[in-house]
C-alpha cells in the first residue's frame, strides 16, 4: 500500500514538474523569462510567508492551550471527553503537526493569489494628483489601499482560525467545561487565551472601520460614485467612532484576560455591536431619507461635480473636445464640395459581410480560412493612404483529420487579402490591392513581405515543425498557383517555439498536450520545435499578466512581415470617485456578441498603456509602453524592467498601422452618453442623458451598433485622419418611446505616425464630441435605416432583386458629419442562394437630412441624387457593379452571353424574361465556382449583371405606364421619381 501512494506521489509531482518545465522552455523562448520566474517567485514567497504564519499561528495556539490543560484531566473532564483524550494522546504530535500544516497549505494558496496586489504595493509610483476628501494620492486608493486590505483581511482568518484551534483544545482537555447542573467553567488559561484572541480580532476589525474610511471614495452603492454628502457627513465619521470604540473594547478584553471579569468586557462588546447599528446603519440612513434626500441637488452638488470630474479622469475623457455643430438638414447642390477629405473613403465593403467573399474568391484550398468579421486599416495606394479591408489567410484543420495532418502536415496559413474599402470592381466584387497565391497587387507580393501566418487566430493548438537540413518538406504549404491543383511543402525554418528534439522534451509535451504520438512519431525529429499558445491575444496575456488586453487583433504588413497589433490596457477598480462599468456589457456589439470572447470583470480606470505586437510567422512578441505617463504602468515597469521596450523602439511603418484602440473606446462612448453633460445640476436632472443607438441592421433592438474605423476630415480640423467613430441618440428608457434622432457624434483620432521612427503624432488620441442641436430632427441611424427600407423605389426596386431568387442584405450604416449636416451611407448587397453564393455590392443607399434619399448604382450617383444633381465631390467609388464592356459593345459579346430583347416584346415581357435570364445565370454562376472554372463564372457573371440591368428598366417602364417602344422615358436607372402632390399641398 506504502509502495502505491509513493509513486502515486511520484507520478503526481512529475506531472507538476512537467507542466513548469514547459512554462520555463515557452517563457525562454519568447524572451519573457522575467515574467514567469517573477511571477513564480512571488507567489512562492507569498506562499511561504502565509503558510507558514498560519500554520505557526494555529500551531502555537494548540500547544498553548494543550500546555496549559489542568492536570487533573481524570477528574475534571466528563467520561466521553476522557475517552478522546486517551485515543488523541498516542497521536497527538501528529495531529498536532498535521493540523497546522493542512490549514498552513490552503491559507499559502490563498495568500499567493494576491501577488499583483503586493508587487504594486511596493513598486507604486504617485499618480501626481490627490483626492479631494483626504487629500492622498490616487495611487493609495490604488496601490496602498487594496494591499492594506489583503493585509489585514489574511490576518483575520488567522486570529479566527488560530483562536477556535485553540479553544477546541481548551475545550477537549478540561480548560472549557460545561457543568452538568448547568453554567459554563472558563479556567484562567483558556479565558487569557480568549480575551487574547478576541482583543486581536477587535483591533483588526478598528483597522477595517479605519479603513472603511478610505473605502467610501470607492463607493459604487449610490446615484453616484464615491464619497455622496451621507458618507462624508455619517459615514467617515461613524467609521472613525466605530474604530476607537472597536480599540477600547479590545483593552476591555486585555483587562478581563488578567482579571477574570467578564462583565465590562460584555458590555463593552454589546455596546459595540450597538453602535455599529445606530452609528453604522441607522444614522447614515437617518441622514440620507430626512436630511439628503429633501434637498438632494443642493446637498450633493459638489459630490456630482466630485463623481463628474474623476470619472472623466479615469477613463482619459478630461480632455474630450466638445463642439457645437449646426446639423443642417437641406440638401443643396454643390454642397459638398471641398469634402472629398471625408467622402473619398467612404465605407462600401462591410468587413461584416465580406468574409464568405473573400472565402469564395481567395481561400483556393479547404485547408484555409478567413474570419467571419475582417478587418480595417489603411495603407499608402499610389502615395495616398487609403482605407482598406483585410485578413491573413489562416490555417483551417480539419479536427476530424488523422493527427498527421492536424499537427505535422497542415501547419500554416498563407498570405494577406486587401481590398480597397471604399472602391467596387465590376460585379460589385471587391477591388483588390493584395490577393491570389503567391500574393501580389498594390501593397506587394510575397517577395516583399513574408507571408506564411504560423500565428494566428485560428492556429492549431500546436504544431511540430522544423527539419534537419536536406530532409524531406512535410508541412502543406500553398498551391503552386491560384489555379494549380498542385500544393507545394514547406519546412519552417524560425525560431518560433521549444524545441522537441530530446526524448525528455518530448514526454514532457506528450503529458502536457495528452498525446503520445509526440513521444512515438517519426515525423518528430532532432530539429522539431513546438508551436503553441499561438493566438496573438492568448500571447500577450501571457507574457503580460498585468494588463487587461482587447478582445480583437488585427494584422498589419510591417517591415517586410505581417505583425499582429494587440492593444494592452492598464485597469483598476479602485480609483476614487470614479463610476464602475462593467467591461462585458461596455464592449458588447453587433460584431462582438461572444460572451465568452469580450472583455470581463468591472473598472473604473482604464489607459491604453500598451502597444503589443505578434509576428506572424516566429511569434516574437514585443511590447511597447505606449502611455508613458501612466502611473500604473510605470510600476509595472519596475516589476519587469527588460519586459517593456519604449515606443521610440517602434519603426515608422509600425506606428503608422496603429490605431485607437476598439474596446476602450467602447467603454468610453458608454460613459460620455452621461458624463459629456459636466454641470453637476444638469447631471443631477439627468434631462441629456444619451444612448448608443441599436444596429439598425440586426433584428434584435438590445444589440448595439458598433463603432467604425474610417478615414474623415471631422468639422474645425484642417487634415484628415483615421479615425474611430461613433454616435449617440436620446437614452433608451424602458417605459417611453424614445426618439431616434441624432443627439451627438463621437469620434476618436486614431492616426499615430508621423513617418519617423518612434515618433508619435500629438493628434493621436484626440477624442472630439459633435453635439447637435436638440431642435432639429435629425434622423438616428435607426430612423435613418426606416427611412431607407419605406422609400416606395428603394422598396420596389429591391422587391425586384429579391424576384431573383436572391437574398438582399443591408450592409453597415456609415454616418458622415458633412456640409454642416449628417450623410448617411448604406451599401446594398445582393446575394443568390447556393453554397457557393457570396454577397456583391449592387446598390448604394444615401440620405441626408430628414427626407432626401439616393438610390443608385455607385456612391457618387446616389450622392448626386440626394444633392440637387451634384453633389459637388469628386468620388471615385470604382465600376458601376451593374456595368460590364460586353454589354454596350456588341464586338466584345461572349459566346453564351444574353441577347438584347426584342423590341417587340411588352415592359412585362421583358421583365419576366429578364427574371429568368438572371435566375439561370446564378445557377451557372454557383456550378462555375463549384468547379473552380473562374472564366465561366466570370462570363456568368457578365449575363447576371445584364440581366439585373435589363430587369430594373423594364420595371422602371412599367412603373412609368408606357413601353420602351411606345417611346415612354423612363427615368434613369436609381433616379427618383417624384410622387404626385397631394391635395392641399404644394406640388
Amino acid at each position: 500500500m506504502l509502495t502505491i501512494v509513493v509513486l502515486a506521489v511520484l507520478v503526481v509531482a512529475f506531472m507538476f514538474f512537467t507542466g513548469v518545465y514547459a512554462d520555463v522552455l515557452w517563457y525562454n523562448q519568447v524572451d519573457f523569462s522575467e515574467v514567469f520566474w517573477t511571477e513564480i517567485w512571488t507567489r512562492a514567497a507569498l506562499f511561504a510567508i502565509g503558510g507558514v504564519f498560519m500554520g505557526a499561528a494555529v500551531w502555537l495556539s494548540m500547544w498553548l492551550a494543550w500546555r496549559a490543560r489542568p492536570q487533573n484531566m481524570q477528574s475534571q473532564t466528563r467520561d466521553s471527553l476522557a475517552q478522546y483524550q486517551k485515543q488523541l494522546e498516542p497521536m497527538r504530535r501528529l495531529v498536532f503537526i498535521g493540523i497546522p500544516v493542512v490549514i498552513g497549505f490552503f491559507a499559502g494558496s490563498a495568500a499567493m493569489n494576491g501577488w499583483q496586489d503586493v508587487l504594486l504595493f511596493f513598486n507604486q509610483e504617485p499618480y501626481g494628483q490627490v483626492d479631494p476628501e483626504f487629500g492622498l494620492d490616487f495611487m493609495f486608493f490604488m496601490a496602498t489601499l487594496p494591499f492594506l486590505g489583503l493585509i489585514v483581511g489574511f490576518l483575520v482568518s488567522v486570529v479566527l482560525i488560530a483562536g477556535i484551534a485553540g479553544l477546541l483544545v481548551h475545550y477537549l482537555y478540561g480548560s472549557i467545561r460545561v457543568k452538568e447542573q448547568g453554567g459554563i467553567v472558563i479556567e484562567s488559561p483558556s479565558r487569557i487565551h480568549l480575551g487574547v484572541f478576541v482583543a486581536l480580532f477587535l483591533v483588526l476589525q478598528a483597522v477595517n472601520y479605519w479603513l472603511d474610511r478610505y473605502r467610501t471614495l470607492q463607493s459604487q452603492n449610490g446615484n453616484w460614485a464615491g464619497a455622496m454628502y451621507t458618507d462624508v457627513n455619517a459615514v467617515i465619521p461613524t467609521s472613525t467612532i466605530l474604530a476607537v470604540a472597536a480599540a477600547l473594547v479590545a483593552i476591555l478584553f486585555i483587562v478581563t484576560a488578567i482579571t477574570g471579569k467578564w462583565r465590562i468586557s460584555l458590555v463593552g462588546a454589546a455596546g459595540l455591536v450597538i453602535a455599529a447599528i445606530v452609528a453604522g446603519a441607522a444614522y447614515p440612513f437617518l441622514i440620507q431619507e430626512y436630511q439628503v434626500r429633501p434637498s438632494e441637488v443642493t446637498l450633493e452638488q459638489d459630490y456630482i461635480d466630485r463623481n463628474i470630474e474623476h470619472t472623466r479622469e479615469a477613463y482619459g475623457l478630461a480632455d474630450v473636445e466638445t463642439t457645437g455643430y449646426a446639423g443642417e438638414t437641406e440638401a443643396a447642390a454643390g454642397s459638398l464640395s471641398g469634402e472629398e477629405a471625408s467622402t473619398a473613403n467612404i465605407r462600401l465593403m462591410d468587413p461584416n459581410l465580406l468574409s464568405r467573399t473573400f472565402g469564395q474568391l481567395q481561400q483556393f484550398r479547404p485547408y484555409y480560412a478567413f474570419p467571419e468579421t475582417l478587418h480595417v486599416d489603411r495603407y499608402d495606394v499610389d502615395g495616398e493612404s487609403q482605407d482598406t479591408i483585410l485578413s491573413v489567410r489562416d490555417v483551417n484543420v480539419d479536427p476530424t483529420s488523422s493527427w498527421v495532418n492536424q499537427h505535422i502536415t497542415y501547419t500554416h496559413g498563407y498570405g494577406m487579402v486587401a481590398a480597397d474599402a471604399s472602391e467596387v470592381a465590376a460585379g460589385g466584387r471587391p477591388s483588390f490591392l493584395l490577393s491570389g497565391i503567391p500574393t501580389s497587387g498594390a501593397l506587394g507580393s510575397d517577395e516583399t513581405y513574408e507571408p506564411r501566418i504560423y500565428f494566428g487566430m485560428n492556429s492549431p493548438s500546436y504544431s511540430i515543425v522544423g527539419a534537419p537540413e536536406g530532409a524531406p518538406e512535410r508541412e502543406r504549404d500553398r498551391p503552386q498557383d491560384a489555379a494549380s491543383d498542385q500544393d507545394t511543402t514547406y519546412t519552417f525554418s524560425g525560431e518560433g517555439g521549444p524545441s522537441v528534439g530530446s526524448f525528455f522534451n518530448q514526454l514532457v509535451y506528450a503529458i502536457k498536450f495528452g498525446s503520445t504520438e509526440i513521444l512515438l512519431s517519426s515525423d518528430v525529429n532532432s530539429e522539431s520545435q513546438i508551436l503553441y499558445d499561438r493566438n496573438p491575444i492568448e500571447r500577450i496575456q501571457k507574457v503580460a499578466p498585468y494588463l487587461t488586453v482587447d478582445s480583437n487583433a488585427y494584422p498589419a504588413m510591417v517591415d517586410g512581415r505581417v505583425q499582429w497589433i494587440v492593444e494592452g490596457y492598464t485597469t483598476s477598480d479602485n480609483f476614487p470617485y470614479s463610476t464602475a462599468q462593467q467591461l462585458d456589457s461596455a464592449t458588447r456589439d453587433a460584431l462582438n456578441t461572444d460572451a465568452a470572447a469580450n472583455l470581463t470583470g468591472q473598472v473604473n480606470y482604464i489607459r491604453n498603456s500598451v502597444k503589443a505586437t505578434v509576428d506572424a510567422y516566429d511569434g516574437s512578441v514585443n511590447l511597447y509602453a505606449w502611455d508613458e505617463e501612466d502611473p500604473l504602468l510605470k510600476a509595472w515597469q519596475k516589476v519587469y524592467p527588460t519586459s517593456l521596450q519604449p515606443y521610440s523602439e517602434m519603426s515608422a511603418e509600425l506606428m503608422d498601422h496603429v490605431r485607437y484602440p476598439e474596446d476602450m473606446f467602447k467603454v468610453q462612448r458608454e460613459l460620455l452618453g452621461r458624463y459629456h453633460v459636466t454641470d453637476p445640476v444638469d447631471f443631477y436632472e439627468n434631462n441629456d442623458a444619451w444612448s448608443v443607438p441599436a444596429d439598425p441592421t440586426e433584428d434584435d433592438e438590445t444589440i448595439k451598433q458598433p463603432p467604425y474605423y474610417m478615414t474623415l476630415r471631422m468639422p474645425g480640423k484642417d487634415e484628415p485622419a483615421f479615425q474611430l467613430t461613433s454616435t449617440y441618440i436620446p437614452q433608451v428608457t424602458q417605459d417611453a418611446q424614445t426618439r431616434n434622432v441624432l443627439y451627438g457624434y463621437l469620434a476618436a483620432n486614431g492616426d499615430a505616425g508621423t513617418g519617423e521612427d518612434g515618433v508619435k503624432s500629438e493628434d493621436y488620441g484626440h477624442i472630439q464630441l459633435l453635439e447637435l442641436p436638440r431642435q432639429t430632427s435629425i434622423p438616428g441611424p435607426g430612423q435613418a435605416q426606416a427611412q431607407f427600407d419605406s422609400n416606395a423605389q428603394v422598396s420596389q426596386e429591391l422587391n425586384l432583386l429579391r424576384q431573383g431568387a436572391s437574398e438582399v442584405i443591408n450592409g453597415n450604416l456609415i454616418t458622415l458629419p458633412v456640409a454642416e449636416g449628417i450623410m448617411y451611407v448604406q451599401p446594398v448587397y445582393i446575394q443568390s442562394t447556393g453554397t457557393t453564393s457570396y454577397p456583391t455590392l449592387r446598390r448604394v443607399l444615401v440620405s441626408f437630412g430628414e427626407d432626401q434619399i439616393g438610390f443608385a448604382p455607385t456612391l457618387e450617383e446616389a450622392m448626386d441624387q440626394v444633392f440637387g444633381g451634384d453633389s459637388g465631390a469628386n468620388v471615385d467609388s470604382g465600376e458601376d457593379p451593374t456595368d460590364d464592356p460586353s454589354i454596350d459593345d456588341p464586338a466584345a459579346e461572349e459566346p453564351g452571353s444574353q441577347p438584347s430583347p426584342p423590341e417587340s416584346q411588352s415592359a412585362q415581357e421583358q421583365l419576366g424574361q429578364a427574371l429568368q435570364d438572371a435566375n439561370e445565370a446564378i445557377m451557372a454562376s454557383e456550378e462555375a465556382m463549384a468547379s473552380g472554372d473562374w472564366t465561366a463564372y466570370g462570363e456568368a457573371q457578365t449575363r447576371l449583371n445584364d440581366a439585373l440591368s435589363r430587369a430594373l428598366e423594364a420595371d422602371e417602364a412599367i412603373r412609368g405606364g408606357a413601353t420602351p417602344e411606345e417611346g415612354a422615358e423612363a427615368p434613369a436607372d436609381g433616379e427618383q421619381t417624384e410622387p404626385p402632390a397631394e391635395e392641399g399641398t404644394e406640388g
